[in-house]
Parts: structure tokens; sequence; C-alpha cells
């Protein structure tokens, strides 16, 4: 079954956008699509009033328990769309997920997470747990044997922790695939078949994607029991006329940027869009308090108060109105020129609703658009969906501001001069002043622009401008992109060589041809686990046995790290900086991985390696050491493992997990690995990661510890 919804089309030649408040019959509410009381007092919180079109169409289908394809692009409010139905039907406290979400980027599944907490805040019951790469296994370990009720996830990470055990997939009744074409494109389709596979029959399945590709056709036929299909497409444009930038910020900045461009920016009237009731009252409050003539408008006013100040903004009485969506449909002002969204609309098509109040009849509008660096995606969405780029706006700086400050002063003054009765009265008691106090009339006329002034100062000062400094060293990095999403079946060499560049290295991973591996989801994994940039990649070519890939020279400690759980299809890469061949001998480089030791004296090892000397270097990775040494000092470790080092002196280190600790005198360790040294002069270095470790002579190759005798 086929449900089609046709997002609102503005037309470039009429100029007028056909916006649903203009057509009442179509007005629908959350509170018709039957979703649970305590969620929509969660939606009425966070400002929400009227559905999105996928939002209307899907969550009565979900309700219903029914089976959902979403074909919808992001920014359309599909998150609410399978969130609302899953927070309304759930039965928390069962102590097992019951909901799994899985996500192509961990950046998703934390706008993900956030979004169900706060459609939760009446739900104080049901407990939610974001996992993803790069974070500590620890902290998931523990929500997870707290028991929670939610799971949104990236899928390598999901199949990590169904291979460990710790999580249990037996009770899942919804499941939902979010930007599904996306995970494809990252090479997560083997995973999230096997994770589809791993949960119950009886589950309901919500499928979103932005394409349909045929693999997502294929599993929607295999894993989804007569689903649903709803299309939203998206055609919405925006009129040319209008001018659409953004500016980088915080939330706790937007007013201080919001008077900022106030001051600057040459305007007529003006419409600041925020997302609650809430909001636009105390921006309508504080930019009164701030001398803007400004009043707010929201569902709560009274339709008679509404008209009143829609006409004082017709006429001029008014400069700033602030309002909410659907508050302001429908309004047409001509002499509004710019548009603000203090905060972005949840879908694009509500962008393209407020900006139309804009560029009317002809006249050029400006469009201005404050952005937190999470909402990176949206951005990006409301870019594809109105076909047109926003333009990074600085914020205005203290000389800017101070020149315009000083421009309308020097305007007031002059306007002033012109009411001679007004002054004539004033300049016999600034004389009189003058000739009692022996004060210079310059002093006098300072004193009265005190005066004039109040507390406020004129002048901005350089520390004034220090926060927003920093607003634009951030700005210069939160809009790059993640790495391309390469599709499978293209090697990088196929697209020709590129550049060599001095600041990177190149690293080997033991994954290639034979595990299916494409360049593409090298790059996902990596991005995904890494948090790594698109510049941060050079060239990848992928071989029978393993790949190798360029990185920056000067990855942190933490970076390797999160690198070094990195999988691959299931596959740990051992992520390695490459030496060329391997060569015997007795010093090597520093390894990411896992493998074992043998040598003199260990220096640094890339590899699969065997190396048993007296002394070993650093290495980062999982694996058993079992020399014999009197005297063993024992390196880091992090994470859950057994210890059985027997040392004379009786001192412990530091640890930091769930371990047993069987020797005397231990260092510190973090992650998951047995050491069975029988201290006599091995020195462990460090070790950084989580998976299956070789056997040194101390373990079973079942993986089981041998007895110590």
């Amino acid at each position: 079954m086929m449900r089609e919804n046709e997002s609102p089309v503005t037309s470039e030649a009429e100029n007028e956008p056909t916006t649903p408040a203009e057509e009442p019959e179509q007005r629908v509410t959350f509170a018709d699509l039957g979703l649970a009381d305590d969620v929509l007092r969660a939606i009425t919180d966070v400002g929400y009033e009227t559905p999105s079109a996928i939002q209307a169409a899907t969550i009565p289908v979900l309700l219903e328990g029914r089976d959902v394809v979403g074909l919808a692009q992001t920014g359309t409010g599909k998150t609410a769309a399978f969130a609302l139905p899953v927070l309304s039907r759930i039965d928390p406290g069962q102590g097992v997920p019951q909901a799994l979400v899985l996500a192509p980027t961990r950046e998703l599944a934390l706008q993900v997470c956030e979004a169900f907490e706060s459609y939760a805040a009446h739900l104080p019951e049901v407990h939610l747990l974001p996992v993803y790469g790069g974070q500590s296994y620890t902290q998931q370990l523990s929500a997870l044997r707290r028991g929670v009720d939610i799971v949104v996830g990236t899928p390598g990470r999901i199949m990590d922790h169904m291979k460990r055990g710790s999580l249990d997939l037996s009770q899942i009744k919804y499941l939902v695939l979010d930007e599904a074409d996306e995970m494809l494109k990252m090479g997560f389709a083997e995973d999230v078949e096997t994770i589809l596979a791993d949960t119950p029959d009886e589950k309901q399945v919500a499928l979103f994607s932005a394409t349909m590709p045929a693999q997502i056709r294929r599993i929607s036929q295999q894993y989804l029991n007569d689903p649903e299909e709803i299309k939203i497409a998206g055609k919405t444009q925006t009129s040319s006329n209008i001018t659409q930038r953004y500016v980088v910020c915080s939330y706790q900045q937007k007013l201080d940027a919001l008077t900022r461009i106030l001051e600057v920016e040459e305007f007529d009237g003006l419409i600041v869009f925020t997302r609650t009731r809430g909001d636009s009252e105390q921006v309508a409050e504080k930019l009164r308090a701030r001398g803007y003539s400004a009043a707010a408008i929201n569902g709560d006013i009274q339709q008679a108060q509404r008209e009143r100040t829609v006409q004082a903004l017709k006429d001029g009485k008014l400069d700033i109105l602030v309002a909410t969506d659907v508050a302001a449909r429908g309004l047409d002002v001509e002499r509004i020129s710019h548009v603000i969204n203090y905060d972005l609309p949840i879908d694009t098509e509500s962008y393209v609703h407020r900006i139309g109040r804009t560029g009317r009849a002809g006249r050029s509008g400006d469009a201005i658009s404050f952005v937190t660096p999470r909402e990176r995606r949206l951005l990006k969405a409301i870019e594809k969906t109105t076909k047109q780029p926003l333009t990074q706006m600085q914020l205005p700086q203290v000389d800017e501001v101070n020149a315009t400050r000083l421009s309308r002063f020097d305007d007031a003054i002059t306007s002033a001069l012109g009411e001679t009765k007004r002054v004539d009265a004033f300049r016999d008691i600034i004389a009189h002043y003058v000739r009692h106090h022996d004060v210079p009339e310059t002093d006098v006329a300072a004193a009265l622009a005190v005066v004039a002034q109040g507390d406020t100062p004129l002048l901005l000062t350089e520390a004034d401008d220090r926060q927003f400094e920093r607003d634009r060293r951030t700005a210069k990095t939160f809009l790059e992109d993640r790495p391309e999403r390469e599709r499978p079946g293209r090697d990088r060499e196929d697209r020709g060589p590129r550049q060599t560049r001095d600041d990177l290295q190149q690293y080997r991973i033991e994954v290639g041809r034979r595990q299916r591996v494409q360049p593409g989801q090298i790059v996902g994994a990596l991005a995904n686990e890494g948090n790594l940039t698109r510049d941060d990649f050079g060239r990848i070519k992928v071989f029978d046995d393993f790949s190798l890939v360029e990185l920056p020279k000067d990855l942190s400690r933490e970076t390797l790290e999160a690198l070094s759980q990195t999988r691959i299809g299931g596959t740990p890469i051992n992520i390695a900086v490459d030496n060329g061949p391997q060569r015997g001998g007795d010093r090597g480089g520093r390894s990411y991985g896992d493998r074992d030791r043998g040598g003199d004296r260990g220096g640094r090892s890339y590899g699969d390696r065997d190396r048993g000397g007296d002394r070993g270097g650093r290495s980062y990775g999982d694996r058993d050491r079992g020399g014999d040494r009197g005297g063993d000092r024992g390196g880091r470790s992090y994470g859950d493992r057994d210890r059985g080092n027997d040392r004379g002196g009786d001192r412990g280190g530091r640890s930091y997990g769930d371990r047993d600790r069987g020797g005397d005198r231990g260092g510190r360790s973090y992650g998951d690995r047995d050491r069975g040294n029988d201290r006599g002069g091995d020195r462990g270095g460090r070790s950084w990661d989580r998976g299956d470790r070789r056997d040194s002579g101390e373990n079973r190759s079942d993986g089981k510890r041998k007895p110590r005798w």
C-alpha cells in the first residue's frame, strides 16, 4: 500500500508561498493522532503545535501496529514520526530493551536519543541509552546491566554488544531503521540484516529512507510484514529574491547575536521565529528591554490581540514581531524585510513557510538563521530542499556595532537640534549651570549624554567581543562535512591517483577483499568511530587480506583507542601504522591491535607479529602476556580483565574497570584482556583495546584461561 503526500511548493513566479495554514481543511493537530496523554504534554512543552506531513501520515499507522516504510528526506520531522508512537506504546520497566533504533552515524544516534528524551519528559520510568563507537564500553555496559527500555545506536557498536552477549534483543517489540540508505552506503548492510535476523519475528518495524534502492527494497520485503509505504515528495523551493544566511552560535548566545544583527542590519519590519511559545514571549520582552519595539504572537494569544499586533506591524507602529510557526501562518505584511530563525524549525517545510513571509510583492528579502553545532544536518537538509546554499554570516564585530551606534547617536543629536523651541528652553538652563559651576559646556553635554544613556554603555569594548571571537573560530570547523559516503564497488585507485600529503601516514587494517570490504565501508567505519572528517582521509588501497589507508600522522591517543576498537563486517580491523613488508628481527614498531611479542628488546611494531622478549615497548590492543620475569612491573590496560601476576613487594597499582586482580603489584590496565605473567623480568607497556586475545602460553586455544599451578 502506498500513501503519497506532496510537500507545499512555492512558485517563484507568483512569489507567494502556499502553506497548509492557508488551507484550514488540512489542519491536523497532534491531539488528533491518538498519542498518549503524557507524550502530548511533552510535545506541548517543546513547542510543537501541528505535525509535519510525514508525522501526520506515519503516526496513526504505527499506533495501529503496522509496519511502515517511510520515504522522506532528512529534515522532514521523521524522528518524531517514529519516536512518538514508540513512547506511546512501550511498556517500561521490563529490564530489557523493547525498542531498538539503528542510525548510520553516532551524531545522528545522539540526536535521535536526545529527541526521545525530550518526548519522554513526562515518562520518568522510560530509560534510554545511546550506543555508539568512541564511547566507553564501561558506561554502556553499566547502563545495560541496570536495564534500559530503548536503545539508539550505530550498527557496528550494536553488533559488538551482541557478540559480547551484553545486549539482549530477545524482547524487542519495535525496531526502527533511520536513514537506511545511508547505512547501506557506509557498508552496514550485513550488520543490519544480522541485527534484524537476531530480533523476534513478532515485532513492529519502521524503515525510513530518502531513496529506495534495490537492496533496501529487498530488506523491506524480507523483514517487514506487509508494510504501508508512505512517501513524502519534497519539491519545496524558495523564492530567488530572498537572501539566505546563517550564523553559528550557541543557544545561550542567541539573544546577544540577535541584538548585534539588529544594530547593524538595515531593516523595515522584521519577524523573529522561535520554536516555543515561552521563548517568543521571553525574546520579545528582552528586546523591549533593550529599546526595540517588539511584541509576541503565539498560540496562547487571543485572536483579537493577534489582529491588533499584526495591524501595528503593518502601520509601522511595531518593528519586530516574535512568533511561533502556527501564529505566523497566513501572515502577509509587505514591509517585512527580514526573517530571523532564532530557532531552526523542526522540518524543512516550516523553514520555507517562515522565510516566505519576506520578499513579497516583488521586493527583496533577507532570511538569517541561528544554527547551533548540533543542527548541522538540518542545515544541510534545508539547503537540499530549497535548492539554494545558505551563506555563512559572521556576527558584527565591536567596531561595526560601535560605528553604527555612533552614527545613530549623531542622528539623534541632529534630530533634537531641529526642535528649536525645546532646545531654546534647555539652552538657558545649561548656561546657568556653566556660569555657577565653572564647567566647560562640552563637559555638561557629555554629562547629559550619560544621563540619557542610563546604565547601558553606548559603546562596546573588546572584552564584549571575546566570546564572539570564539564563536567565529568554532564556525570555521563545525560545518566541515563528514567523509563522503562512497558507493561500494569501486576501489580508491579506480578513481585515479590522489596527491600525496606530507601530513598523512599510511595505516594498515586487517580486512580486505576476502572480507568483501569496499573503500566506502572503511571510510564510514573509521569516520564514525574516530570522529574523522573528509580532509583526514588520503588514499585507500584494498588488497586480498588487508587494506592500506592514509590518515593524519598526529592522531590523538583517544582517536587511536577508538579506532583500535573498530570492526568492519564484524571483523576487527587491528589498525596499525604500515612500515612496509614485515622483516624478522629483534626490534619492531609500535602496534595497535592484537598480537604476541617476540624478540630481544621490543621497540615499536605495527601489525601482527610475535615478540617474546625481556622488555616490551608500547602496544595498543588486546593481548595476553605470559612472560616469566621476577620483579615484573605491569604497564597499563583499560577495561575488564583477570590478572594473575605473582610478584613480591605487595604494592597495588591503579586499575580502571571491573577486573580480578591476583597479583601483588599491577600497573594500570584499560581494556578486556587476561594477563598471566609470573613476574620475573617482563615489563609491560600500555595497551588500549578490547576484543579477542591471542594465546601466549597461559591460555587455552578455546580462549579460556588455564589454571595456574
